[in-house]
């Protein structure tokens, strides 16, 4: 079996990467990377030598690179991760946004048909349907939640979504879809919340929270989330969306409390800042068809998966020092400088 990850050297496409090579060791694992900001080589270094690995350098929207390595591979799998992630970002430029997650996937679902394959797997986000309410911990996003986005992030993968089901219905091209809550691990870029939080901390910088920080987030640890995208594409039915939730609800305020008193640093580190345009205050799974289809449940506690989260970040100082020295500074400067407030 070959099987083509796109945005393999990001985040959770590189533990994704790292997830197939050890749980299936006769498959060939080929990871397409842009490289930009938020892709970096070095996290992939572990496997660059594996004969069931190879990485190519190359955007999705390359049409003609994208057929020659097709062509090249002929894969039976398509698990497609490449995206602009970063909501702050998208607010910036949307444009790019539009490019690589819409027409990009494009590019792909028009390979995968002229090729052939089993199946194509669209990894998505919660946060295309919105948020939810404070006051109703009651609600819960389904399958069947209308789609109603808040960023031009989340209208880029809900376009991205609807592309997906409509080569399915057009043109019978196999596809699945997973929606996530919010991931946390290893080789996370520290532009997110708790690797951002984790590493000012250890530099006795400040913390930086959105407003009041009582926005909710339903955290997923990324372990968790490669074995659900393991389990859609080997068994997951045919045009079908699996929504892929942490059970983890937790106030980013809290989070960030919780990462200072792993480190033992002082909460007097915290700096609210001015609130994100459209900042969606809750996001929460309800994974029950995936669970009652496939079997799967997230097997990591947020207080264990976050403690495992810390201890990598102190054991692995060279890969997130080494992106912090380059473009993440200017950019960090940019969105989080002009915000302070108290």
């Amino acid at each position: 079996m070959t099987v083509i990850v796109t945005g393999g050297a990001g985040f959770i496409g590189s533990n994704f990467v790292f997830h197939m090579l050890n749980t299936y060791p006769d498959y060939r694992i080929i990871c397409l990377d842009k490289l930009t900001y938020a892709g970096n080589l070095s996290t992939l270094e572990p496997v660059m030598n594996n004969p069931d690995f190879r990485f190519v350098k190359l955007d999705i929207c390359d049409r003609e690179g994208v057929n020659r390595l097709f062509e090249e591979e002929r894969p039976d799998i398509v698990v497609n991760f490449a995206a602009e992630s970063h909501v702050d970002r998208s607010i910036e430029n949307p444009e790019i946004f539009l490019q690589t997650n819409i027409l990009g996937t494009q590019v792909l679902m028009d390979a995968c048909r002229k090729y052939g394959i089993k199946r194509y797997h669209q990894v998505s986000t919660d946060e295309v349907y919105g948020d939810l309410p404070l006051d109703r911990p009651d609600l819960f996003f389904t399958e069947e939640t209308p789609i109603h986005t808040s960023s031009p992030y989340s209208s880029s993968k809900a376009g991205a979504d609807l592309l997906v089901m409509a080569y399915n219905r057009t043109y019978g091209l196999p596809v699945t879809i997973s929606r996530c809550s919010n991931n946390y691990g290893p080789y996370h870029f520290p532009e997110k919340l708790i690797p951002l939080m984790i590493v000012n901390a250890l530099a006795d910088k400040p913390l930086p929270v959105y407003g009041e920080g009582l926005n909710v987030r339903d955290w997923l640890y990324v372990e968790d989330h490669c074995r659900a995208i393991d389990l859609i594409i080997h068994r997951g039915r045919n045009g079908e969306v699996y929504n892929v939730g942490g059970h983890n609800e937790m106030r980013n305020i809290d989070i960030v409390k919780l990462i200072c008193k792993e480190l033992g640093k002082p909460e007097s580190l915290i700096t609210h800042v001015e609130d994100r345009k459209g900042h969606d205050m809750r996001y929460a799974i309800d994974p029950t068809k995936i669970h009652n289809e496939l079997g799967w449940l997230p097997e990591t506690k947020f207080e264990d998966g976050i403690k495992k989260t810390i201890r990598w970040y102190l054991d692995n100082r060279e890969w997130w020092e080494a992106i912090i020295s380059g473009e993440y500074q200017n950019y960090y400067e940019k969105i989080y400088g002009s915000r302070a407030r108290h």
